[in-house]
């Protein structure tokens, strides 16, 4: 009889190196900003197997990682990238139209600007 490895959510995501700090990670968990294979979570003591797919929101991105493997200790970077599947789909570019071109106008050049656009009152 195989037995699955189980390991608390908040331990496994320090050990990973996704937060500095386990209370930092149990604080976003408890927060509700994790989801273990699509179903909200706000206990950090829930337990995450080989296999799962967390999704959680770190430093401004969306990340989807698939456990590998539980984590014996917070070792090196090389070691804890060993414990997921990164998931993430690549960023989209930013094709917004009010994206900027060239330098950014100085006071002169805004002053320039302002006095184009002003319409004559007569």
């Amino acid at each position: 009889m195989s037995e699955v490895a189980r390991q608390r959510l908040d331990k496994w995501l320090w050990f990973a190196r996704f937060f500095k700090t386990r209370s930092l990670a149990a604080k976003i968990v408890s927060s509700g900003g994790v989801r273990i294979n699509a179903n909200r979570v706000t206990k950090s003591a829930t337990a995450v197997a080989v296999g799962d797919v967390l999704t959680f929101a770190q430093g401004g991105a969306i990340r989807v990682v698939r456990v590998e493997a539980p984590g014996m200790r917070r070792g090196p970077a090389t070691e804890a990238q060993a414990l997921y599947t990164d998931l993430t789909p690549a960023p989209q570019p930013n094709t917004s139209a009010t994206a900027r071109v060239g330098a950014r106008p100085t006071k002169k050049d805004r002053r320039a600007l302002d006095k184009t656009r002003q319409t004559p009152l007569e």
